[in-house]
């Protein structure tokens, strides 16, 4: 007769009924913190955790068992948590999690963004309406900052990677601010909760044994511990950690490290792409308005709408870094700083506050480039004046400097001796080639300094003259969607380390395995000169830009290789809806803008290699002499959820994967020219060949088209509309594209080709994350582009994919791929 084995389903089921009845018990857990309460638990089970496994055999004093007091025969430790991150809802999760059990969280839906709605289900549902299911706890955003905070403290990895994806997943409106505070140290008291959290973990009520006051003060001496392997990255002693609960002042005590660093730039990247919308809606100006009501009861403290930009959200430093940020999605300069000055205006509608005034100055010189508005735009700036404080928004010094940098950047390109029109030769060294077409606006790191050279006179003499690096080829991916909450049944085993260890981007990690040494919170990018990206509090999580001045040029690059230039680059931000319907090796181009002599948009265009679909952007450099293409446009069919209104005006349209794969490195040519088409919703249409490199590690891929003959160009009001085919909804064809509107030209650069460097930052559908890429200075011909193609733009992280995708009268203005560009000359 056999005898059957015990399962280990069995096992697992009797240790977890021992837990919750406290049954056979040899070790009582002294816990005290927020709450004070005993645990009755068993140290083979605790030990999984390596707080509890260094606490039992590492030497301290509670791995004696002499000289541990006693529970009724029982060993008895005290526990003191000096981090008021930790709740008691979330530690009874944690140690229920080593038990094999605990409650499923149920995350709120209407957190949830996704590419059909990326910011409509948060802005109408409250979450007191949601039914939480039997037996299960509700994870809100307080409850999943405080579960990462305290797996962190107790090292049970598994419980807070996942706890770290559904904080990336339920990135939104309502959340943004609880978790950035939380990545800067604030303690979650700072935030106003969403939620009403039961005070104990869903089913585990009856686990713990209370403790009142008058027995807590008899209680002996506590024990806190922090676990080494983190203690320079996570808690701190608890020493300082007195004023943990008095919200602002526990900065320093609840920094998690890369973990925090994480989180941060999550947010850095999702307030980025949604700045415009966020502050429209605020204000009371967004259609968003009619469908939100957070209103519960009258006791309820929930705010009606989401606390961003306004005194009680981001800090003044914030704002300046937002407006300032490279990546901030606005279509232009000049509505950079019309954002700027809303912001200010509507903080000011709550009073006048020195210290924010001091900040809205340094905004306003510092960060925005005035050097690339129009001169009528300059004008109106300098008389523009704010209603409240009746003074100027930006000092007369700024735009006369600005002034004179345009003038002297005109200077170099127009007295530049003008190149033979032919293309260059492929055959001949890039490098010697784009030497030959640069202005001599760059200049090295050993350069600087030196009386006479020739930068001298755009650089200025004082030694606080700001300098722009010229960036490298590189490309990484910045924040994170949560794509590891989807199947939280999938038991991803990650290690403590692994959680630390700051990039998890595809890109990246090549050079993480092979360099282990660099510091935290900086990664290493796959890229030629290996450049390293920091995100910490210090850059605000990536957002702060890479200059400057003169002075200390020298002192950051210490091997004087880096070059620089004087000039700032031109930044615009691009939108394209309806790409799911963009057909192989059609175009879909954005709005053409101007920038010093010159005509550039950006085109998205599917390719297919080797049974792979992939989606290529591309910056191109368009001839002043043809049709300016037709721009993408949000489809007439969509519902108006959020303003419509003419891409080319830089209207504001209110927003509602697997692995990234590296890309890899192709140049091609393309000849092809373009005919104006009947139809304006029309892409036009290039094969382009592109032959493999291998001489750099990205995605480059350039195609030339040669310049037809010239067309004369018609005036187009800025004000027209979006047209289609024909007035029949049946015959709008998508992608949607509305009529060319060709830019202002102040002057032409007459060279055929040009040597830029430039930057293309594509936000994620729901905006936790974005994909940038930098490409160090190229050659632009007339009719030339070059960019990246990967597959990774083509998951649902950027786009809706697979069979149930929405149907276009269903989707709103807000479903969009939105890329902001960044674009300088040497």
């Amino acid at each position: 007769m056999t005898i059957s084995a015990i399962r280990p389903v069995d096992i697992q089921s009797h240790l977890y009924t021992s837990f919750l009845q406290g049954h056979t018990a040899d070790v009582v857990l002294r816990v005290s913190g927020r709450w004070k309460a005993f645990y009755r638990l068993h140290r083979v089970v605790l030990i999984q955790a390596d707080f509890f496994r260094s606490l039992f055999t590492s030497g301290f004093r509670e791995s004696d068992s002499q000289l541990r007091p006693r529970q009724g025969g029982v060993e008895e430790i005290d526990i003191v948590f000096d981090d008021s991150n930790i709740t008691r809802a979330a530690f009874e999760i944690c140690i229920s999690r080593l038990y094999g059990g605990g409650p499923p969280l149920h995350v709120f839906s209407c957190l949830v963004p996704s590419t059909a709605q990326p910011l409509s289900p948060s802005l109408g549902n409250p979450l007191e309406a949601e039914v939480i299911p039997e037996g299960h706890h509700p994870a809100s955003p307080r409850l999943l900052l405080s579960v990462l905070a305290t797996s962190i403290y107790l090292c049970i990895p598994t419980v807070a990677s996942h706890a770290l994806s559904l904080i990336f997943k339920t990135l939104g409106p309502l959340t943004v601010m609880p978790y950035l505070n939380f990545a800067l140290g604030k303690s979650i008291d700072t935030s106003t909760p969403l939620y009403r959290d039961p005070e104990a973990g869903a089913g585990l009520e009856r686990v713990a044994e209370l403790i009142d006051d008058d027995l807590a003060s008899t209680t002996t001496e506590g024990f806190a511990y922090i676990p080494r392997t983190q203690s320079s990255q996570s808690s701190t002693s608890s020493d300082d950690t007195s004023d943990s609960e008095a919200g602002d002042s526990a900065f320093s005590s609840h920094n998690y490290g890369p973990i925090s660093d994480k989180i941060g730039e999550a947010c850095a990247c999702w307030l980025t792409r949604w700045a415009r919308d966020m502050l429209d809606l605020e204000m009371g100006e967004g259609k968003y308005i009619s469908v939100i009501d957070y209103r519960l009861d009258d006791d309820a403290r929930l705010p009606r709408k989401p606390l961003i930009w306004g005194r009680r959200g981001l800090d003044p430093e914030w704002v300046t870094a937002i407006v300032a940020a490279d990546t901030l999605f606005v279509k232009s300069e000049k509505e950079r700083y019309d954002f700027a000055r809303s912001v200010v205006e509507f903080r000011r509608r709550d009073g006048i506050d020195g210290e924010e005034e001091e900040e809205w100055t340094k905004l306003f010189d510092e960060a925005i480039y005035y050097e690339n508005m129009a001169m009528d735009d300059i004008i109106a700036i300098s008389h523009d004046k704010s209603p409240i404080t009746e003074r100027s928004f930006v000092p007369i010094a700024t735009l006369q400097g600005a002034l004179w940098s345009q003038s002297l950047l005109r200077h170099h390109i127009t007295a530049k001796p003008s190149s033979p029109k032919a293309s260059p030769s492929f055959s001949q060294s890039t490098a010697a080639a784009a030497k030959e077409k640069e202005l001599g606006l760059a200049f090295s790191s050993n350069e600087l300094g030196l009386p006479g050279d020739r930068n001298e006179l755009q650089r200025g003499s004082p030694s606080q003259k700001l300098c722009y690096p010229v960036p490298g080829d590189s490309s990484w991916k910045m924040g994170d969607n949560g794509e590891e909450a989807s199947d939280p049944s999938a038991r991803i085993q990650v290690s403590m380390d692994e959680l630390f260890t700051f990039s998890h981007s595809a890109y990246a990690a090549s050079a993480r395995q092979s360099s282990n040494a660099h510091r935290a919170g900086t990664r290493k990018v796959a890229t030629d000169k290996d450049t390293e990206i920091c995100s910490t509090e210090s850059t605000f999580f990536g957002l702060k830009r890479e200059r400057c001045t003169t002075r200390d040029c020298a002192s950051q690059d210490p091997k004087g290789k880096r070059r620089w230039t004087s000039f700032p680059p031109c930044r615009f931000g691009v939108e394209f809806w309806n790409i799911d319907a963009l057909k192989e090796k059609s175009r879909l181009h954005s709005q053409t803008v101007w920038y010093a002599g010159s005509l550039f948009n950006v085109y998205l265009q599917v390719v297919k290699k080797k049974g792979q679909t992939q989606l290529g952007i591309y910056l191109y450099r368009q001839s002043s002499v043809e049709a300016i293409p037709p721009a993408s446009a949000p489809s007439p069919l969509a519902t108006s959820i959020g303003r419509s209104g003419n891409s080319e005006e830089g209207s504001d349209i209110p927003g509602s994967s697997p692995r990234s794969e590296r890309p890899q490195l192709s140049r091609g040519i393309s000849n092809a020219s373009f005919q104006p088409s009947t139809s304006p919703s029309s892409p036009r249409s290039v094969p382009v060949n592109s032959p493999t490199l291998t001489s750099r590690t990205l995605l480059l891929t350039s195609s030339i088209s040669p310049p037809t003959p010239p067309i004369m160009l018609l005036s187009v009001a800025s004000s027209t509309p979006p047209t289609s085919t024909a007035s029949s909804p049946s015959n709008i064809t998508v992608p949607y594209t509305s009529s060319p509107v060709a830019p202002q030209q102040p002057y032409r650069d007459s060279r055929a080709s040009i040597s830029a460097y430039f930057m293309i930052s594509c936000a994620s559908a729901t905006g936790p994350s974005q994909m940038r890429f930098t490409s160090a200075p190229d050659l632009f011909s007339v009719g030339q582009s070059w960019g990246w193609k990967t597959s990774s733009l083509r998951t649902d992280q950027y786009m809706e994919v697979g069979d149930n995708v929405t149907a276009v009268e269903n989707r709103t203005a807000a479903n969009s791929l939105r890329a902001t560009v960044v674009l300088g000359l040497i």
